[in-house]
C-alpha cells in the first residue's frame, strides 16, 4: 500500500475530451414518487463508468462527460433525488443515502449492466463507497476524488469554529453572523430550521449562505462564492445537503465505510486528493488507503477539492486512461 506523491513536473500533459452529448436520456420513476434523470454518452458498446455527483444535492454537469475518452467508455451520468433534472426538486422526502443506493441498482439493471466503474468526488465518493460495500459483486473499479467518509469528525471540520474556519474567517463570519450565537453549537441544526422554514424568502436566503460557504472553500485556483447561481439550484443543494448531514448520512454508525472496508478488498481504486482540500481534508483520504488494500492514494500538491482544478483534472483523466489497461 504505497503512498503515492504527486511529482514535480507532469510527464504527459492530459486534456479534457472534447464536448459530447448523450446518445440516450430517460428518467426512472419510483415508487415513491421521483423521476431520476439519466443518461449515457461515448461509446454504447464500451467499459461503463457511472459518475456520482457531490453535494449531496449538486447534480451533474455536461463538463463531467469530458473525463473519459468517449470511444472507449460508455459514461453514464444521474441526477440524484431531489436535484438537477430530477423530479421533484428540492425533495427530502423518502430521500436517504439507502435509496440513492437503490436508485443506482435500478439504472444499473435497466441498462443492462452487469459491471460498472464508479468515479465520483465529494459526496460522490461516499455514495460510491457505500454502492460498493452493499454490491462488491457489480463493481469493477473506483476512481475517487476529494474523499468524504461521512464521519462526525469531517462535520466538525467544516461546520464548527476551529476547523476550517481558522483558515477562512471571512467567509466563516458570512456564514454564522446571521444566526443568534446562541445557535452557533449546531450550525447544521440551525441552518435546517432556517432552509426548511415555511417562508419561502428565509429559504432563499440562508440556501445562497449555506452554499456561498462551500463555494468559497471548493478551490485554489479561484472562488466561486461570487459565482450567479439560480435561487432553485441553491435551494436543491442546501437543503438536500443539509438534510443528509443532520441525519448524519443515514449510517448506522460513525465509521460505518471503513468498519465495512472489507467487502470491498477486491475492487481496485484509485483516490485523488488535494494537499490543501478544505472541504475534505486528506487525513480521510490516507485512513481510507491505509484500509483498502486494493487502492491506490495520490494526494495532489497544490490542489484544492473541486474537479475543475487543473492539477485535479490532469489526476482524474490519467486514471480514467489508465483504467483502460486493468480491462
Amino acid at each position: 500500500m504505497a503512498l503515492y506523491k504527486n511529482e514535480k513536473k507532469i510527464k504527459k500533459t492530459y486534456s479534457l475530451f472534447s464536448s459530447i452529448q448523450p446518445f440516450s436520456n430517460g428518467y426512472i420513476n419510483t415508487k415513491d414518487g421521483y423521476n431520476i434523470y439519466y443518461e449515457e454518452c461515448g461509446n454504447p458498446s464500451g467499459l461503463p463508468v457511472m459518475v456520482l455527483h457531490g453535494g449531496p444535492g449538486a447534480g451533474c454537469n455536461p463538463n463531467m462527460r469530458r473525463y473519459f475518452d468517449p470511444k472507449y467508455y460508455r459514461i453514464i451520468l444521474f441526477d440524484q433525488r431531489g436535484c438537477g433534472k430530477s423530479l421533484p426538486n428540492a425533495s427530502v422526502s423518502e430521500n436517504t443515502t439507502w435509496h440513492l443506493v437503490d436508485d443506482i441498482e435500478k439504472i444499473r439493471k435497466k441498462l443492462n449492466l452487469e459491471k460498472i466503474l464508479l468515479f465520483g468526488g465529494s459526496w460522490g465518493s461516499t455514495l460510491g463507497l457505500i454502492y460498493s460495500i452493499s454490491f462488491p459483486e457489480n463493481v469493477l473499479g473506483m476512481i475517487l476524488r476529494g474523499i468524504f467518509l461521512m464521519t462526525e469528525r469531517e462535520l466538525n471540520w467544516f461546520y464548527k469554529e476551529g476547523g476550517a474556519s481558522y483558515f477562512w474567517p471571512e467567509e466563516w463570519k458570512r456564514f454564522v453572523e446571521m444566526i443568534p450565537d446562541c445557535e452557533h453549537k449546531n450550525l447544521i441544526k440551525a441552518y435546517h430550521k432556517r432552509l426548511f422554514h415555511r417562508q419561502k424568502e428565509i429559504r432563499e436566503k440562508f440556501s445562497l449562505l449555506w452554499m456561498n460557504w462551500e463555494n468559497s472553500l471548493a478551490s485554489m485556483e479561484n472562488s466561486l462564492r461570487n459565482f450567479y447561481t439560480p435561487k432553485n439550484y441553491a435551494l436543491a443543494f442546501s437543503r438536500i445537503e443539509n438534510h443528509y448531514f443532520i441525519n448524519k448520512g443515514f449510517l448506522e454508525n460513525d465509521d460505518y465505510i471503513i468498519s465495512n472496508i472489507n467487502k470491498i478488498d477486491e475492487i481496485r481504486g484509485i483516490i485523488i486528493q488535494g494537499r490543501y482540500d478544505m472541504v475534505c481534508p486528506p487525513y480521510s483520504a490516507y485512513i481510507l488507503h491505509k484500509a483498502w488494500s486494493k487502492s491506490e492514494l495520490n494526494i495532489v500538491d497544490f490542489s484544492g477539492h473541486a474537479m475543475s482544478e487543473t492539477r485535479i483534472s490532469q489526476e482524474l483523466l490519467k486514471a480514467t486512461e489508465k483504467f483502460k489497461t486493468y480491462n
